[in-house]
C-alpha cells in the first residue's frame, strides 16, 4: 500500500518512551561500585550484597569507583515517578505515613538499589515524595490504599517514563 507521507529524520527518531530507563548501552568494567551509596554493579545488574566483592569471580580484582544510575538521577534531580499524598487522613497520620513508605523503600532497595525515594515535600496539608522509578511511584501507591485504605489514582505520561500517584483519603 502506497503512502504520500514524506519519511523525515523525525519519523525514524526514538521516542522517549522506549529509551531505556537505568539500563546502559555498554556494560561497566566488573565489579564497580558505587562511591556514593556503595552500590555493587555485577553481571549487568546492581546490588547491595557486599559478598559479591568476596566471589571467586573477583578475587584479586580492585572495583572500579562509579557512580551509579540512581545516584546520579538524584544529583540531577529529575525523578520518574511522584506521590501525591493529602486528605484529612493524612493530616492525622502523616508520621505514621511517613514511616510506611521509608519501610517499603527499604525493602524495594534490597531487590532495585536504582528504586528509591528522591525526596520528600511536605507541609501540614500535603505530601508530595519523588522516586527515581515509575515503578517505586506505583508500589508506594499500592502499599498506601493496602494498608490505610483511601482513593488511588495512577496517571502515566504518555511520551516519556513518568508516573504520578494520587492518595488521598479524608
Amino acid at each position: 500500500m502506497n503512502s504520500s507521507k514524506r519519511y523525515t529524520n523525525l519519523t525514524f527518531t526514538k521516542r522517549v518512551d522506549h529509551e531505556p530507563g537505568h539500563i546502559c548501552d555498554k556494560h561497566m568494567s566488573e565489579p564497580a561500585v558505587c562511591r556514593d551509596c556503595g552500590a555493587i554493579y555485577q553481571r549487568g545488574h546492581w546490588t547491595f550484597d557486599k559478598l559479591v566483592l568476596g566471589s571467586d569471580r573477583f578475587k584479586g580484582k580492585e572495583p572500579t569507583q562509579v557512580v551509579c544510575p540512581a545516584c546520579q538521577q538524584m544529583k540531577t534531580g529529575e525523578p520518574a515517578g511522584f506521590v501525591f499524598l493529602d486528605g484529612d487522613f493524612f493530616r492525622g497520620h502523616s508520621e505514621e505515613i511517613k514511616s510506611l513508605l521509608l519501610n517499603e523503600n527499604a525493602k524495594s532497595m534490597e531487590s532495585n538499589p536504582l528504586a528509591r525515594i528522591m525526596n520528600w515535600h511536605a507541609t501540614n496539608r500535603r505530601m508530595m515524595v519523588t522516586t527515581t522509578t515509575e515503578h517505586l511511584a506505583q508500589h508506594l501507591g499500592r502499599t498506601l490504599q493496602r494498608a490505610f485504605d483511601g482513593d488511588v489514582r495512577y496517571d502515566f505520561s504518555h511520551e516519556n517514563k513518568l508516573a504520578r500517584v494520587y492518595w488521598h483519603r479524608d
